[in-house]
Parts: structure tokens; C-alpha cells; sequence
């Protein structure tokens, strides 16, 4: 197989990746590409032909992911379900599984022109809370 995808596969593509796979059997996909079932399910185990399927589902479902987001945050705010309002964070990019800290023992920080800043801006702080 050449270094890119035949009119017909990039034909197949868009049929699989619609939801329900367009409302087409798999062997309706294949007849309209002209290829037999056996060849289409050959297509599915080549890499190029899956890594453009992919990007075709992910193109598909693009445009419902904020309605998906919605739907996470309800379930966990109706349900006070904390797995689901941890996946939508994440999804959301709020929330991050790990965060690495390294301590170099203040090494190279200027720890007195830290306090003389923090100092200052709690001082800007109760002025401006007056």
C-alpha cells in the first residue's frame, strides 16, 4: 500500500466514523466503496488507515464534546457523583493528575527579597481593604 489512502478508503473512513456508522452494515459500507467486506476489514488493521480513522472520530465528535461537558458536570452536581466531577476537571484541563515539585533547598531564590515582596503586598492588602 502506497504512503496514502485510495478514494475509496478515505470513502470508508467517512462512512465508519459517522455515529451508527451512518445507519450502513458493514458490508453496505464495503459495497459502496466497491471492495468486499473482507478488504475493508483488512483496511482496519493498517496503521495509516486507522490513524485517519481516528482523526475522523475525533473530527466527528468535536462538535458534541461541549454538549459531553455538560453532561458530566449535571450528572456530578445531580448525583454528587465525585468520579464524574473529577473526569469532567480533567477533560476540562482543570484538573491535572500530578503536579512534580523540586526543592533545591532555596538554592539560587533571594529568600529575603521574597519576605520584603510578600510584606509589601500584605501591606497593599489591608491599605486597600480599608
Amino acid at each position: 500500500m502506497a504512503n496514502t489512502l485510495s478514494a475509496e478508503q478515505l470513502i470508508a473512513i467517512d462512512w465508519l466514523a459517522q455515529p451508527k456508522k451512518g445507519g450502513k452494515t458493514y458490508e453496505e459500507i464495503a459495497e459502496l466503496c466497491g471492495v468486499t467486506a473482507r478488504t475493508l476489514e483488512n483496511w482496519r488493521k493498517n496503521a495509516m488507515f486507522d490513524a485517519e480513522f481516528r482523526r475522523a472520530l475525533r473530527r466527528n465528535n468535536d462538535v458534541r464534546l461541549p454538549e459531553l461537558l455538560q453532561s458530566l458536570a449535571d450528572i456530578a452536581i445531580r448525583d454528587g457523583n465525585a468520579a464524574m466531577a473529577k473526569l469532567a476537571l480533567q477533560v476540562g484541563g482543570v484538573l491535572t493528575e500530578s503536579i512534580e515539585v523540586t526543592n533545591k533547598d532555596g538554592e539560587g531564590t533571594d529568600i529575603e527579597a521574597l519576605r520584603l515582596r510578600v510584606a509589601s503586598l500584605s501591606q497593599r492588602q489591608s491599605e486597600t481593604s480599608e
